[in-house]
């Protein structure tokens, strides 16, 4: 047989049809994939940003003890020179609620917010221990959005005066503090991205 007569040989591959299924199943399963992933990365990134602030709150505190400064009327303001902040505003922020509560809350000259050099905001609420019993506790709300988005996805810190430091869904049972009086652990409180 000559090249020139040579019947056309049937080669292999995938027909349009074939491409559109394997383009569209593609589609579908990044349509459920892509947004977990990003939630799992902005999840671990808030809980990054609230060990970090707890660990810094937990060592401001520490050194305001060795300083002699604790005192039963204590409020998280008076650990203000031991904390790591950018700036501190008084009047013009507002900060996200706890998944517990119903409000945002701005901040003030009594309850500060403190500017994070991470993009987070520390909003440190004006009460103080009322007390020196281990269950008397001072408390701080993270904002690891650092701006109020309308979500409840804050988390309020409890720092009891023998330097226990939980989140308030972990409170100690009949804590206390010279806003709330008594009050007790409350899993509502804590937002469903952050762990220990």
């Amino acid at each position: 047989m000559l090249p020139a007569q040579k019947a056309c040989q049937y080669k292999p591959g995938f027909t349009l049809a074939e491409l559109l299924i394997a383009l569209a199943i593609l589609g579908v399963i990044a349509a459920f994939t892509i947004p977990k992933i990003l939630s799992a990365q902005t999840n671990s990134k808030y809980v990054a940003l609230a060990k970090e602030a707890a660990s810094m709150i937990s060592g401001a505190y520490q050194q305001a003890k060795l300083a002699n400064t604790v005192t039963s009327s204590t409020t998280p303001a008076d650990l203000t020179p031991y904390l790591n902040y950018v700036s501190i505003d008084t009047s013009s922020t507002l900060v996200d609620a706890t998944p517990g509560a119903s409000s945002i809350i701005a901040c003030s000259a009594s309850n500060p917010c403190l500017m994070l050099h991470n993009g987070a905001i520390l909003q440190l609420l004006g009460f103080s221990f009322a007390g020196t019993n281990t269950t008397n506790a001072i408390e701080v709300r993270l904002d690891p959005q650092g701006n109020s988005s309308g979500t409840a996805d804050s988390i309020q810190f409890e720092l009891y005066y023998n330097g226990q430091f939980t989140t308030r869904g972990n409170a100690r049972t009949a804590s206390a503090n010279s806003n709330n009086g008594n009050y007790g652990p409350n899993s509502a409180y804590d937002p469903s991205w952050f762990q220990w």
